[in-house]
């Protein structure tokens, strides 16, 4: 165990070259966009915290339950999750103290040496709370305090908060049966931060989700249309589509098990569709299924203009007994290979040299940044690349990012960073952390001469900031 009170420091070089010619230029870079305002243009934060605007509960509510970062590697040593105050799929929790259940926290707080949740979270502690001892067993109870006295205070409750870290806009994602109330009353309050909400389909495109049925009666319900026919179907989307897009969304995601796109006949997309409806299809059809709603997707969004994003390559729920108690993002889901060049091949036919069309694909299978990824967004103008995403945005991960994609792509087609978070007091840490792995790439290439200086600054700005901002049409 870690001896008592060891200080928390935070090198002002974190994340820069030990080459002092490389770390003073990327000095000179962050100076220019450490103060920049954060564009969040994907993540999962809760609205309900910016409508209500009602302080936090205490530190555990805050940095630990609602975070699968960090209790997923509590959860791989054994922790139960019902130690750390985890809901259950149904709602209920373990009558669990949350001083306790951060103690436990505090005690394994070692596992995550090294790890990017590290940086976010001491960056946390000691940026956003000011806490100057590191965490550990003995100083649980100090962090606990002081957290959460903190957050009983007007400067910790979730506006203030945002408008501290300075954010320019934080976007949200909803499925297609969200009421956008809490959107709603945000406008309404008359508050001047801007919180917009993005478009996320799944429940309803895919067959195989737990809750596809039941959810397809409620959308045909909401928007009045008859969902058990294909053209009913198509036009249920295109009504909550443009719904979210009153509410500010300027995008739509798609969680997908593979980038399957398809163009099928239009009798295979009715007769297909009328199969899903009977049930009894084959895992094959419903990847199908989902691949047709893509293509599908494609051409709404080339008639309303909202920015598709698609996130594969992921087998959700992979731990059948958490998935049973816990419900869905707990930590359980696992990068898969993902091919692109063939799966995409379908929907580009029809959409990829299309100029009103914007396509921003991610992945969780580094090894097609280079094979595959790269060379398409630096050949389809519908193509942007998105950051690197979730088990790969570690310091790590980011620079093989820039580095394999940066040949064939360069930086202007891909979308700078977005931080795709439900740890609201993570944000301003992690936008950091890809600011200052930018510059450090940014300046291994000036030590190099591939790149003036004046260039690179230009570079950090547009990655920061502009890039962002221009690729969700913000």
């Amino acid at each position: 165990m870690s001896p008592p009170g060891r200080p928390l420091h935070l090198h002002e070089d974190r994340l820069f070259s030990s080459d002092p010619t490389q770390r003073a230029i990327a000095r000179r870079l962050y100076a220019e966009v450490a103060a920049l305002p954060i564009v969040s243009p994907h993540g999962h934060t809760d609205p309900a915290w910016f409508a209500g605007n009602a302080p936090f509960a205490n530190a555990t509510e805050l940095l630990l339950v609602p975070v699968h970062y960090v209790f997923r590697m509590l959860y791989s040593q054994g922790i139960d999750l019902d130690a750390l105050g985890i809901p259950h799929a149904d709602g209920s929790r373990a009558d669990v103290d949350p001083r306790a259940a951060w103690r436990v926290f505090a005690r394994n707080f070692h596992l995550f040496r090294g790890t990017p949740s590290s940086l976010w979270l001491n960056h946390v502690f000691h940026e956003v709370f000011g806490l100057r001892l590191r965490l550990d067993a003995t100083t649980a109870d100090l962090y606990y305090d002081t957290i959460t006295e903190a957050l009983a205070t007007d400067a910790f409750r979730p506006r203030a908060l945002f408008e501290r870290f300075n954010i320019e806009l934080i976007a949200t994602t909803e499925g297609p049966l969200d009421p956008l109330a809490h959107h709603q009353a945000i406008r309404d309050s008359g508050w001047q931060g801007r919180v917009v909400t993005a478009y996320r389909p799944d429940e309803v495109v895919d067959p195989e989700h737990e809750a596809f049925a039941g959810a397809l009666e409620r959308f045909g319900a909401i928007t009045g249309e008859d969902v058990h026919s294909w053209d009913g179907y198509l036009r249920a989307h295109r009504n909550r589509r443009a719904f979210f897009a009153s509410m500010g969304a300027t995008s739509t995601d798609h969680g997908h098990e593979s980038a399957l796109t398809a163009d099928l006949s239009d009798a295979r997309k009715r007769e297909l569709f009328a199969k899903i409806l009977r049930g009894g299809f084959s895992a094959q059809e419903a990847a199908l299924f989902r691949g047709q709603v893509l293509t599908e997707m494609a051409a709404m969004s080339l008639d309303d203009g909202l920015v598709m994003q698609l996130h594969p390559g992921c087998f959700r729920n992979h731990n059948p007994r958490l998935f049973a108690r816990h419900g869905r993002n707990v930590g359980a889901d696992l990068p898969l290979a993902t091919e692109y060049v063939h799966a995409l091949k379908p929907l580009l036919d029809r959409f990829g040299n299309e100029p009103g069309f914007r396509f921003i694909l991610f992945t969780l299978d580094e090894s097609t940044y280079s094979r595959e990824l790269g060379p398409m967004a630096g050949h389809y103008p519908c193509l942007f690349l998105g950051p690197a995403w979730w088990f790969h945005d570690a310091p790590e991960g980011m620079w093989r990012f820039r580095e394999q994609t940066l040949s064939t792509a360069g930086f202007y087609n891909t979308v700078g960073f977005n931080d795709d978070t439900r740890a609201f007091l993570s944000i301003p840490a992690r936008h950091d952390v890809a600011r200052r792995i930018d510059c450090a790439v940014l300046a291994k290439l000036v030590a190099e001469h591939r790149l003036e200086e004046d260039e690179a600054a230009e570079v950090a700005v547009d990655l920061a900031y502009r890039l962002p901002k221009e690729a969700y049409r913000l």
